[in-house]
């Protein structure tokens, strides 16, 4: 349910007119990453290290769920893959990056993530919302 509600919100930030700026009036689909097998595999993808997170995430023209989770994290292991259907189900509307925070710890400080599963929002390179344990339950 409160996965249904964040990706909710972060399509409805998607129907919004952009100014236009230098980065629109590029060529779109000219990315490499246009040219996935599946659904899925193009909608989602793991962050490598940080200047990828900055190129594919930050600078993304398109909004961004973030998932951050861990290998040993057993909700984790439950909503990565919901979320990923989810998000294959737009059609190109929204990315998902799944960021491991034990093999990107900087990440995670930056973010200020501080349980998994912690699902942020981002658009522009700003995180629109957010959605973890810690925001749940009030910790």
């Amino acid at each position: 349910m409160a996965q249904r509600l964040a990706l909710r919100r972060l399509l409805a930030l998607g129907r919004r007119p952009l100014p236009l700026g230098p980065r629109q009036l590029a060529p779109q689909g000219l990315s490499s990453r246009a040219f996935g097998g599946s659904a899925i595999r193009g909608s989602a993808f793991n962050v490598q290290d940080g200047g990828d997170f900055q190129e594919r995430v930050v600078n993304s023209p398109k909004p961004v769920v973030v998932d951050f989770h861990a290998q040993w994290c057993g909700p984790c292991k439950i909503l990565g893959p919901r979320l990923e259907k989810m998000v294959a189900k737009q059609e190109g509307k929204v990315v998902m990056a799944k960021v491991d925070i034990d093999d990107h710890t900087d990440l995670a400080i930056e973010y200020e993530v501080s349980a998994v599963p912690t699902v942020l929002a981002m658009k522009n390179g700003d995180v629109v919302d957010n959605l973890g344990f810690s925001s749940v339950w009030g910790f």
